[in-house]
């Protein structure tokens, strides 16, 4: 089974930032588009950043544009949510997802173990 793996978040204060980290299978890595996804409390899944596999074109959703960054190391297989001034608003446990970039979580085939970001007011 393919598991993505996820490593980073905790707790800040709003205005300070976090950098989230997903290891991928190298098939993985090199085939799917991938996508950060968060969900709040009583909240759906909602979509945040990704990055195509070709190209590294990146896209975001306009709650985020400008505050979050995705990027990706080939040589670890990692793919990065770099997150800056974080508000009260972007509390959620964040998911990295491979799969065809929709921005809609059905289409994501493989999955993270999720880790939570917590940000104070």
């Amino acid at each position: 089974q393919v598991q993505l793996v996820q490593s980073g978040g905790g707790l800040v204060q709003a205005g300070e930032s976090l950098r989230l980290a997903c290891v991928a299978p190298g098939a993985v890595f090199h085939s799917y588009n991938m996508d950060w996804f968060r969900q709040a409390p009583g909240k759906e899944r909602e979509f945040v950043a990704g990055m195509r596999w070709a190209g590294d074109n990146t896209y975001y959703d306009d709650s985020v544009k400008d505050r979050f960054t995705v990027s990706r190391d080939a040589a670890t297989l990692t793919v990065y949510l770099q997150m800056d001034r974080l508000t009260p608003e972007d509390t959620a446990v964040y998911y990295c997802a491979a799969g065809s970039g929709t921005r809609n979580p059905s289409d994501s085939r493989y999955w993270g173990q999720g880790t939570q970001v917590t940000v104070s007011s």
